[in-house]
């Protein structure tokens, strides 16, 4: 069921467990309580009030497959009321929120190729997204580009380097500001099935390997077609704004383009 289009309500949770992926992302696990089971598409997000007037959407980093206990992930580096919230999180602790809100889903009907791209906290629907879809027996290609100021804000690394290792129809593409040059193994390029298109003779890339650039250069650079593509892009508007740009330049249509922009 294509839960976007349902309308939002009231949920009564409690704080199960709570910790840091890096310095300034953290998790936390909200066990259900009203009502018992929350039900929800990949990619969706909820609510939390701060107050009459204030609240803070955070999107399900988790899976609709565990609806007695979501996932929220968030970057606290801002400091602001809901980063203050989340850091003083506590085992037990009663959260309400209001949800599901949110149409940046993936269709499985849909027959084109995927590319999703994500920049920092921007993963969290993806990676919601990109795990229902191959645990649930998503057999078609996908590729994920997913970037980062510096390494320690890829913070599921290594869940996609796992995903790639399992799933050989996925194909994954970290990239940093600052990393190693990119070599000839690093740049083949999102072609043919929707693949790299060295990846049908194996692995596209060696565990270590980790692409310098933008999140809109490697776009360009990987991309060698949009015939049949359709992108997902999350993280902020500057660079869903370069990489739309990057696509429709190449000829793909704008509408084509999902984005879920975080700031």
């Amino acid at each position: 069921m294509d839960r976007a289009v349902q309308k939002p309500t009231q949920c009564a949770t409690s704080v199960e467990a709570v910790r840091f992926l890096a310095a300034d992302v953290m998790e936390v696990d909200l066990r259900m309580q009203e009502p018992p089971e929350f039900h929800f598409d990949a990619g969706q997000w909820v609510s939390i009030p701060f107050g009459p007037k204030t609240v803070r959407a955070y999107s399900i980093a988790s899976t609709p497959r565990s609806p007695k206990v979501i996932t929220l992930c968030a970057d606290v580096a801002p400091g602001g009321i809901g980063s203050k919230w989340f850091r003083a999180l506590e085992r037990g602790q009663p959260v309400p929120f209001k949800g599901p809100t949110g149409g940046f889903v993936f269709h499985r009907t849909d027959p084109r190729r995927v590319l999703f791209v994500a920049e920092e906290i921007g993963i969290v629907p993806i990676r919601s997204i990109l795990t229902e879809l191959y645990e649930t027996g998503f057999g078609r290609g996908a590729a994920l580009i997913y970037w980062g100021r510096d390494p320690g804000w890829l913070v599921y690394e290594a869940e996609f380097r796992s995903l790639a290792r399992r799933y050989p129809s996925f194909s994954y593409f970290p990239v940093v500001r600052e990393a190693p040059p990119v070599t000839a193994a690093s740049s083949a390029g999102f072609a043919g099935a929707g693949i790299p298109v060295d990846a049908r003779r194996g692995p596209p890339r060696p565990p270590s390997m980790i692409d310098k650039g933008e999140a809109a250069e490697v776009v360009d650079r990987l991309v060698h077609s949009v015939n049949g593509l359709v992108a997902y892009v999350s993280g902020g508007g500057e660079m869903i704004n370069r990489v739309r740009a990057v696509l429709m330049a190449k000829g793909l249509d704008r509408k084509s383009v999902k984005w879920e922009k975080f700031w």
